[in-house]
């Protein structure tokens, strides 16, 4: 793999794709600024000028709530630009990574979710990502790779970045402590990527989270005893918070799919600590 075109890439998860692939390959990372990929004329042009053998495309809209009233954005985003790039990554013969989200599935269940499972979204958000799920697979060489509660930024952006803050800062913080999840650290979605590009499975979906659900109330508590402080934390239920758009409760996602591929995924406990150190 020579070239490499990544769309989306000032955002977190696009930022440490683009860190990962800059050593071996040539890579075009375009942020919005360079590359408008709601334009599906720029999209092709730019397909066109570069001639990536690889699209890997991190742009989403992740305003969970505002979807609920105005799905215009989130639709554009995470499901038309996704069909813009299929067609693109088609008529160039390239492979095309998409990222997909949790968000698709419905919270009722007591275990990890396979990708066999079937996907229902409780909010617009996540029907937006599903529908990108269903584009991005359009394209011959397409794989989705679904992952969730992303970490790693500098400074802290996601929601386990900014918890991660308020600890070190002696903040008090206020924790779900019944949403189940599978948190994901972005510099090991970009080394899986990498994994995934060597290996060549079959194209389609694969979950890839960092290994063990867990709660964000357990999170809050291993980053106190990381840092070696005692964290202020107020646990929280899901059904004590307003917010517009429905979460599943239950969302963390199996990785056997990508590790039968061969591509093993860290605990989070372990990808926590490179993260805070």
């Amino acid at each position: 793999m020579t070239r490499v075109l990544v769309t989306g890439a000032r955002g977190l998860l696009g930022t440490a794709i683009a860190r990962e692939f800059a050593c071996d390959v040539d890579v075009s990372a375009l942020g919005h600024g360079e590359l408008d990929i709601t334009d599906a004329d720029a999209v092709r042009r730019t397909v066109r000028e570069i001639r990536p053998e690889l699209i890997v495309n991190c742009a989403a809209y992740n305003d969970v709530d505002a979807t609920e009233d105005d799905p215009s954005a989130a639709i554009t985003a995470n499901a038309l630009v996704v069909q813009a790039l299929a067609r693109a990554s088609a008529a160039a013969n390239a492979m095309l990574i998409h990222y997909g989200t949790d968000f698709v599935f419905d919270g009722s269940t007591s275990r990890p979710y396979l990708e066999s499972d079937a996907p229902r979204p409780l909010s617009a958000y996540g029907m937006s990502k599903l529908l990108g799920e269903w584009l991005a697979l359009a394209s011959p060489r397409g794989y989705v790779l679904r992952v969730e509660s992303l970490f790693g930024g500098r400074p802290a952006k996601s929601s386990l970045d900014k918890i991660a803050a308020s600890i070190r800062d002696g903040q008090t913080v206020r924790v779900f402590a019944d949403r189940t999840i599978t948190p994901t650290f972005v510099d090991d979605i970009a080394m899986a990527t990498e994994r995934l590009i060597a290996t060549r499975p079959e194209p389609g979906i694969y979950h890839c989270v960092n290994e063990g659900p867990t709660t964000w109330l357990t999170i809050a508590q291993e980053i106190g005893r990381l840092l070696g402080v005692t964290p202020q934390l107020v646990p929280i239920t899901l059904a004590e918070v307003k917010l517009k758009a429905r979460r599943p409760l239950y969302c963390a996602l199996s990785n056997d799919k990508l590790r039968a591929a061969g591509i093993e995924m860290p605990p989070w406990q372990d990808a926590l600590a490179r993260y805070l150190a």
